[in-house]
């Protein structure tokens, strides 16, 4: 299983697991220690993880923080850990005072859902009031995932992650300021495109309507982006079939020739290759594409269908019964396969039964 399925794996288990975890202890052992392991860090080795690390803070003896990674004896890593209820922002104070008595370049305060890294960009050995990096584990994206594996053992390079954290906090900060502008512009955003196309003075009845105007405007500059993006991609599709006709024009045109296997879908079969890898051994896993849907197979036997993808506009999961009747299963999106773990592997468990 590579880094990205690893990630979203626990991403999914962690949103089932929540409602059994009941104190900050369980939320460290279910969640935190599992995405420690993720990164490559071995949890049972305390030259690796230090838990109950020692922070000294001034004349208080004695201070500890959750976790250190360590690496040749220095922490690198402190990680201070909270009830996965709990709100983080209380807590900042608490790992900023960790961060000044230690040799740690990165800070890390999770409630085993969202995750915060913090560093010190602003003033040396200072840390900063807002990390660079937040995410949360059960809905984390696909460039968050690249940032996050910057973290991993075997690509860990403090220099290197610090060249791109100032970049990366105020490329955040600025698609957090942009995305509230365009939900809710506010009045200095409003008359900064009002003075450029309105020749009078900007009175307060005129914001007014620039504001219903500025907001009506930006969501069909972005309606209109996706569109033509959308676009793109169908006249691309569109001009492979066609070429794809011109070299076969002497040919009768088959029903396999109008089957386009997407990447959503090989991304798809990996997620369901990876949570069988428990159940089956991952080469017996394979798929086949037709016009309706996309068939994942075990020993690459039609007779033996662990499941099917329908990825149109509606998406479902669907598993065949004894009668080889369609049973299905709505998804918002191929990330929510993991939530049919178990469906998936009772599937194969059937399926291995017959052979």
């Amino acid at each position: 299983m590579d880094f990205k399925d690893e990630v979203k794996q626990l991403g999914a288990r962690a949103s089932k697991m929540l409602p059994q975890l009941q104190t900050e202890e369980a939320t460290k052992n279910a969640l935190i220690m599992p995405f420690i392991k993720l990164l490559g860090f071995d949890v049972f080795d305390p030259f690796e993880v230090n838990p109950e690390f020692i922070a000294d803070i001034g004349i208080k003896k004695g201070e500890k923080v959750d976790y250190a990674i360590m690496k040749d004896g220095e922490p690198i890593i402190i990680i201070e850990c909270k009830h996965h209820l709990e709100k983080l922002d209380p807590h900042n104070s608490q790992l900023f005072r960790y961060f000044h008595t230690c040799k740690a370049k990165f800070g890390l305060l999770t409630n085993g859902l969202i995750y915060r890294f913090y560093t010190d960009l602003n003033d040396a050995n200072k840390m900063d009031e807002k990390p660079f990096f937040e995410f949360n584990i059960a809905e984390i994206k696909e460039a968050q995932i690249e940032e996050l594996k910057k973290f991993h053992k075997s690509y860990f390079d403090v220099e290197s992650i610090s060249n791109t954290a100032s970049d990366l906090k105020y490329t955040n900060e600025l698609k957090a300021l942009i995305t509230s502008e365009l939900k809710e512009p506010t009045p200095i955003f409003v008359r900064h495109f009002a003075n450029q196309v309105y020749p009078g003075k900007i009175t307060e009845r005129i914001l007014t309507q620039f504001t219903e105007l500025v907001k009506r405007s930006s969501n069909q500059v972005l309606n209109d982006a996706i569109t033509d993006r959308l676009k793109t991609a169908l006249d691309k599709e569109e001009a492979n079939s066609n070429d794809k006709e011109a070299i076969t024009t002497t040919q009768p045109v088959m029903a396999e020739d109008k089957i386009v296997t997407t990447e959503e879908e090989i991304e798809a079969f990996f997620i369901v290759k990876s949570i069988l890898r428990e159940a089956t051994d991952p080469k017996r896993i394979s798929y086949r594409d037709a016009q309706t849907y996309f068939a994942i197979l075990l020993d690459d036997n039609n007779r033996k269908t662990i499941c099917r993808l329908y990825l149109g506009a509606k998406k479902y999961l669907v598993v065949l019964d004894t009668a080889k009747k369609e049973i299905r299963h709505p998804i918002n999106s191929i990330d929510e396969i993991y939530s049919h773990d178990d469906l998936l592997k009772e599937s194969v468990a059937k399926l291995e039964n017959k052979t």
